[in-house]
């Protein structure tokens, strides 16, 4: 008879139910509506075999599937919440939004890449700027308990989005429309009151450890009024948050030390902005570059994060189904155009009722973001799938224009009970509330640097690197000079000895210094957008952090040089040279750091440190007498280091001594002041050259703050 089954057919019926709430809880109810209506039901020993054959726990059914697969996905069974935000409920508006663009590419080029096209500056394209929207008509409210995911194709707005709500808007401006926050108009201060930002790119330390980068951060970024047990206790309900805490004290690592997987190092980045207790989290790509299963375990931290009376947002591209389950919300975009904004459990649903349903065992995130992708690949493609997006996108408006948050919902009569949203109410924590009061100057410079100590001298691979080049020059140059014994080496010789002790070190410093500071370009122009230090604290913490690592290499560089060359004995010319290679060592960092921080690129900063220390080798007054050079040449020497540098090293050698000079068969004795004279060597005394190299050291020192302080530390990829 019709409805009747045998036992294979019931089994094949159970499957079908199963896969189906395995994929889509939206479509497995309607689903069993029709299977219930032909008299279909898994029942006796062949569904229970099927399911074990399957995988599943003995005398399971497929409604357990689920839970299965929360388990299977789960990093940890621990699904509580340590850390929920105590704050009052926020919410984020949009209100109308239309975001203008350029799309002129020439206009936007840096004036140093006119430069290495060989081009003027001032020759560019003036400001006819071609722009188009690059979002138009955008409105919803979202509040605290909700993840909202961004998703569409490239170029469909996810970025423009970001960087009007984080107030960035890089290479753009708001046309028309308002955000607001938590009912009051957006602003720097209020974005960085309430609102906290992940990049897409993580930016951490590679040498400290999970529980030290985030201990870090929060001496900098909680209150004044926090005592240090309530700071420790904060770093560990972050760690038990994100589960971390069986990588803890692992360090961070990076793409050349080995350390933290991938997925680790994005949740710890999460928890540099999570520390401070944010009610709003905004995330740009946060499962870029990371596995399926690491990507999905990351969303799902995201969403019990927003259960925890946090408001998420997220921009993805097309997630995965597993993903896309986990999803509160969905604002679907293409050309800057909501085409769809609503919960994704009734996404399916939209779209089945104004005629594109979704095909059974699909992705509804992959189906729709390419059915409303622009397609390029001809004229008339592009024509066709841009007029079809439209449509769509007016269709949206008038459903939702009389919505007070813009959001489409379904109709209650078409909704399942088991497919509504589960509401959960936060956990009642001690979670102290934010004053407002953050740390001081001072304690930000303690904090920055004993950070950077502590990253430096755990990358031992560069410290001995470091020590090893250090030595092995000193040791080159000191044995080169060696086994004269008491024999009084000749003036040129003396002379050569000493340029090159003077010149050989800062050179090696240059790269080195500009290639550190650009690693940590990127993490310092996001700390300083996130107003977790200001610019005095990280200048001071950044030139003294590194006179540790300075004075160990200008020690293994300076002593068996000294004493190898047999130069002039005695504790105090030892003293005196050792101290003015340190200051000269010292100076020639300084500028190196100015360079980095004045120039964006690293090949342009190189260019011109090198260009700068070539100009003052050349006049340092060994390759060519003093005397002899004309203007222009004259006075780089004045400012030369280098030059200082060898005046003052060859005054603490020759001045007040007699060298026994031969000239054929005489051998004269001459003074040596006659000598430093006759070089234009003995214009200044001995202190002053001191003082010259200290008043450069300071000039370069207050071209690096004034670097640091009015311009943007951009990172290179956003040039």
């Amino acid at each position: 008879m019709l409805g009747e089954t045998g036992p294979g057919q019931e089994a094949e019926v159970s499957l079908l139910q199963e896969t189906e709430r395995r994929h889509w809880p939206w479509q497995a109810a309607a689903g069993s509506k029709r299977a219930a209506a032909q008299g279909h039901r898994p029942v006796g020993p062949m569904a229970g075999k099927a399911a074990e054959e399957r995988g599943l726990p003995k005398g399971a059914t497929p409604q357990d599937t689920s839970g299965l697969q929360d388990r299977l996905f789960s990093s940890e069974s621990d699904n509580s919440l340590y850390f929920t935000y105590s704050g009052q409920p926020n919410t984020l508006e949009v209100r109308d939004l239309n975001y203008q663009v350029e799309v002129d590419l020439a206009s936007q080029v840096p004036w140093f890449e006119h430069l290495a096209q060989f081009k003027m500056p001032w020759t560019s394209p003036g400001c006819q700027n071609s722009c188009e929207l690059g979002i138009q008509n955008l409105s919803f409210k979202v509040r605290s308990g909700q993840m909202l995911a961004i998703i569409g194709s490239s170029g469909c707005g996810r970025a423009s989005l970001l960087d009007v709500i984080t107030g960035r808007g890089h290479g753009g401006k708001i046309k028309s429309g308002q955000i607001w926050i938590n009912g009051q108009p957006s602003s720097p201060q209020l974005v960085r009151k309430c609102v906290a930002h992940v990049r897409q790119h993580n930016q951490l330390l590679p040498n400290l450890t999970v529980r030290e980068t985030l201990a870090f951060i929060a001496q900098m970024r909680l209150p004044r009024t926090f005592s240090q047990a309530q700071r420790d206790k904060r770093v560990e309900d972050v760690i038990a948050e994100l589960r971390l805490r069986q990588c803890a004290d692992t360090r961070v690592g990076n793409m050349y030390a080995r350390g933290l997987s991938g997925g680790e190092r994005r949740r710890v980045s999460i928890g540099v902005q999570l520390l401070w207790n944010p009610g709003i989290l905004i995330l740009d790509e946060p499962t870029s570059g990371l596995d399926s299963f690491t990507a999905h375990n990351l969303v799902k931290t995201l969403s019990r994060l927003a259960k925890g009376n946090r408001l998420v947002l997220i921009s993805l591209h097309q997630p995965r189904s597993d993903i896309f389950r986990l999803f509160d919300l969905v604002l679907l975009m293409t050309s800057g155009t909501p085409i769809y904004l609503g919960a994704a459990q009734h996404m399916v649903q939209y779209f089945t009722a104004i005629g594109y349903p979704c095909p059974r065992y699909s992705n509804p995130a992959d189906f729709y973001v390419d059915l409303t992708s622009i397609d390029r690949r001809s004229r008339e493609q592009e024509l066709a799938t841009r007029e079809k997006a439209q449509s769509l996108a007016a269709l949206f408006l008038e459903k939702v224009r009389d919505l007070d948050d813009f959001l489409w919902k379904a109709e209650r009569k078409d909704l399942d009970e088991d497919t509504c949203v589960e509401s959960v109410t936060p956990l009642d924590t001690n979670c102290l509330p934010s004053p407002t009061k953050m740390p001081g100057a001072v304690q930000q410079f303690t904090t920055l640097i004993r950070r950077q100590i502590s990253n430096d001298f755990r990358d031992l691979p560069t410290l001995l690197i470091h020590g090893a080049e250090a030595c092995l020059m000193s040791l080159t140059i000191g044995f080169l000079y060696f086994g004269h014994g008491s024999i009084q080496l000749s003036f040129m010789d003396t002379a050569a000895l000493l340029f090159m002790i003077g010149a050989l070190i800062p050179f090696n410093v240059i790269l080195d210094v500009i290639s550190k500071c650009y690693s940590e370009r990127a993490m310092l122009y996001y700390e300083l957008e996130d107003g977790l230090y200001t610019t005095g604290p990280y200048f001071f913490a950044k030139i003294l952090g590194e006179l540790p690592e300075h004075c160990a290499y200008i020690i293994i560089y300076g002593m068996p040089t000294y004493w190898l060359a047999n130069l002039r004995p005695g504790l105090q010319p030892f003293l005196l040279h050792f101290l003015l290679v340190w200051l000269v060592v010292f100076c020639c960092r300084i500028m190196a750091l100015a360079a980095a921080a004045l120039l964006p690129t690293f090949h342009m900063a190189s260019f011109f440190s090198n260009a700068l220390y070539n100009s003052f080798y050349l006049t340092g007054g060994f390759m060519i007498n003093l005397s002899s050079l004309w203007t222009v040449p004259a006075w780089i020497s004045k400012v030369s280091f280098l030059r200082w540098c060898f005046e003052g090293l060859m005054k603490i050698q020759f001045s007040r001594r007699t060298y026994k000079m031969p000239l054929g068969n005489l051998t004269i004795a001459v003074s040596g002041d006659k000598i430093l004279s006759a070089m234009e060597l003995n214009s200044y005394p001995l202190y002053a050259i001191y003082l010259i190299v200290i008043g450069l050291s300071g000039g370069f020192m207050v071209l690096y703050y004034v670097s640091l302080r009015f311009i943007k530390q951009k990172p290179s990829q956003e040039w």
